[in-house]
């Protein structure tokens, strides 16, 4: 294809080499003519291994070329790959003016040709920018139809400096978040022959996805960082604990622990977190990351607690009671703290939980609830419809109970608390949602 790119800045510069030793034509477009130059007598602009020699090569054989020029750019271009930078602003947000700026030139000039041309946003940008700021932008300048007229993408990248170009080769997927299908295929199209999935999506989803990567590596690197600290105070290798923590690809890094949701409850992880916190505080470490958890634990709670309050219902029917599904450990689970908190705002408050028979609870697992809840009995129904009966919200916590759409009745609000699939909850008719919305 022809691919224009516009930044040549450090995503760009690797962006525009890499796609032209892929065979595709590219021209680079900057505003600083000493990038241009630089791109054009085949050095690179910034240092980055083995980019200098895709650079010479690319240029050598004229599959890539730099120039100031916009309308010859997108005149060119089968894809517009826009690559400029989104700065901080003193507050956090973004400067947005370079991807404005080249939005409405691009608009300009694709207001002058018939040709169907793709708008490829590979900047960083926060969820909203596409469809709130950018697309209006290019409909205005350009005079045509985002979709219908010409393409627009959300192309987020993956690159890690000084291993850019090996990422671009072997990333871990491909992210196209597509206004239309026609661009989709399109982008798609650039990255034939890459051995990685490609994941197609809207615009925020692919956005927000680049920013849940960065923000988790963020997290990683200070959650090593702190127990590190811990262990410094322990006499402990940090190093070897981290090593060998890291063995462990079933749980520690995984999937598994990474699927929005409610609170995390049980014996284990509310007990040990406490524990660690001690611990730092009695050796003087600090730990705010670690601090910050069981607070935003408990934030999850109240957000429940406020969504049934806003809902201005009073009869609360709860499907799951224990910290989690296939057991009956009710020790620390929020669904207990959530039904504490309802009983003691004066809600009325039935409870299922298929594993859950107070008279099989032994040991600290019934001391536990019958202190937190002393008249535990009385609020439980021994089928989900009789749990249901007087119910006018209903709590899905972990309850996988089948024919539960065929259940509720007109008016009974759901609140999925859980983020539970709908074929593990209602078998795809109930409403899976994290906000109080009508059954079916």
């Amino acid at each position: 294809m022809n691919v224009s790119v516009f930044g040549l800045g450090y995503v760009g510069a690797v962006s525009a080499a890499c796609f032209a030793e892929r065979g595709h034509t590219v021209v680079g477009v900057d505003v600083n003519p000493d990038k241009v130059n630089t791109i054009n007598s085949g050095k690179s602009p910034i240092i980055e291994p083995g980019l200098e020699q895709l650079l010479q090569e690319a240029v050598e054989a004229g599959r890539l070329s730099a120039t100031r020029n916009t309308a010859a750019a997108v005149a060119h271009a089968d894809v517009c790959l826009i690559c400029v930078g989104t700065p901080s602003d003193f507050n956090g947000s973004l400067d947005l003016q370079y991807l404005k700026r080249v939005c409405e030139e691009i608009g300009t000039e694709i207001a002058k040709t018939d040709d169907y041309k793709v708008v490829a946003l590979r900047s960083t940008m926060l969820p909203g920018t596409v469809m709130d700021h950018l697309l209006p932008i290019l409909e205005q300048s350009s005079g045509k139809k985002a979709g219908v007229d010409f393409g627009v993408t959300a192309n987020p990248e993956f690159l890690r400096e000084g291993t850019a170009i090996k990422d671009f080769y072997n990333p871990p997927f491909t992210l196209i978040g597509q206004v239309d299908q026609r661009a989709g295929d399109t982008v798609a199209g650039l990255y034939e022959g890459i051995p990685a999935p490609i994941y197609r999506t809207e615009p925020d989803t692919a956005c927000m996805v680049k920013y849940a990567s960065n923000v988790y590596h963020a997290l990683k690197i200070t959650f090593a960082n702190e127990i590190g600290r811990v262990c410094d105070e322990a006499g402990i290798d940090a190093a070897e604990v981290m090593d060998i923590f890291s063995q462990d690809t079933k749980l520690n890094i995984s999937a598994r622990y990474l699927k929005p949701g409610f609170a995390f409850g049980g014996s284990c992880l509310p007990k040990d977190l406490r524990a660690i916190l001690y611990y730092a505080r009695h050796t003087d470490t600090k730990v705010p990351v670690l601090e910050a958890i069981l607070p935003s634990n408990d934030h999850q709670v109240q957000m429940a607690f406020d969504k049934i309050q806003r809902s201005g219902k009073k009869n609360v029917a709860i499907v799951g009671l224990s910290f989690k599904p296939n057991t009956d450990d009710l020790r620390e689970s929020p669904m207990v703290h959530l039904a504490e908190t309802l009983l003691g705002k004066g809600y009325t408050l039935r409870i299922y939980d298929r594993d859950v028979q107070l008279t099989r609870l032994i040991g600290k697992n019934k001391a536990y609830i019958e202190q937190v809840i002393p008249h535990i009995a009385a609020l439980m129904s021994p089928s989900i419809d009789a749990a249901l009966m007087s119910a006018d919200v209903v709590v899905l916590g972990h309850g996988m109970v089948e024919g539960l759409a065929e259940r509720l009745r007109p008016g009974q609000l759901v609140l999925d608390v859980a983020h539970l699939s709908a074929t593990e909850t209602v078998e795809g008719e109930a409403q899976s949602s994290t906000v109080a919305e009508p059954a079916p």
